[in-house]
């Protein structure tokens, strides 16, 4: 059984606001995180993403009351990520309504986490972000917000969270985020095709046909984009009817 593509709008979420940045920085604001999620629904996004972009960074947890106030407020799956470093973590998480969390730093300092929130919650509750970044010609996972390089190898290190029992894998392209140049498709294609879960590509979408390529050339299930949903370049559903022409399974 082959999964229905999903579209998926990011919000970055800085001081209670969603924000974007190039590349990991230059951050500007992007707006009210709740009215974007609604307005989100209305669209027909499939899932949304909320990141907290620096709780990892400042030692902070994300934003539980935040996060209630969405579950309140829409009615499709949702994931949240940032400073979650513990199954106590994930667990206020669930109880605020969260879908799914999604870890990467903590994961990379110690891996049985993904291991204990999967035993805790199940898998599909566990998204294990991938911040990939080149160096030297190698893809290697990136940690704090993209701020500090691993000896991890990307490829390597998704196996081994899969083995751990995440459910699904969030992969970015830094050299790809923000830039609106396409998705990193070579790296996403490798990876995805290694797996047996799903992966959702992230970084570098600028206009529909780059949606389009990833969805054709790779098994990536789901496409993650930030500002060209949030300041309306791309609407979710003229997007959607563009990639069903394309006969590609998208949700409805």
């Amino acid at each position: 059984m082959t999964l229905k593509k999903r579209i998926i709008p990011c919000l970055d979420i800085k001081d209670g606001q969603t924000v974007k940045g190039v590349n990991f920085v230059d951050i500007r604001s992007a707006g009210d995180p709740i009215g974007l999620a609604k307005r989100y629904v209305k669209e027909g996004a499939d899932e949304l993403v909320f990141l907290d972009i620096t709780a990892t960074v400042d030692g902070r947890k994300t934003f539980a009351a935040l996060v209630e106030e969405i579950a309140h407020e829409i009615n499709i799956p949702f994931t949240v990520g940032g400073g979650i470093s513990s199954v106590e973590d994930a667990g206020v998480l669930v109880k605020a309504g969260a879908d799914k969390v999604s870890i990467n730093s903590a994961a990379v300092k110690r891996p049985e986490l993904v291991k204990e929130i999967a035993d805790e919650f199940g898998s599909q509750f566990v998204v294990v972000a991938i911040d990939a970044g080149l160096v030297d010609g190698e893809w290697k996972v990136f940690v704090k917000g993209g701020r500090e390089a691993t000896e991890l190898d990307v490829y390597d290190w998704a196996k081994q969270v899969e083995a751990l029992g995440a459910g699904e894998i969030l992969l970015t392209s830094m050299a790809n985020d923000g830039t609106k140049n396409g998705f990193a498709l070579e790296l996403t294609g490798k990876l995805a095709a290694d797996l047996n879960i799903p992966v959702i590509a992230s970084g570098g979408a600028g206009n529909k046909e780059h949606f389009a390529e990833v969805f054709e050339q790779t098994k990536a299930t789901g496409a993650l984009a930030a500002s060209v949903f949030h300041f309306g370049e791309i609407p979710i559903p003229k997007l959607k009817t563009f990639l069903r022409q394309k006969n590609l399974d998208i949700r409805l």
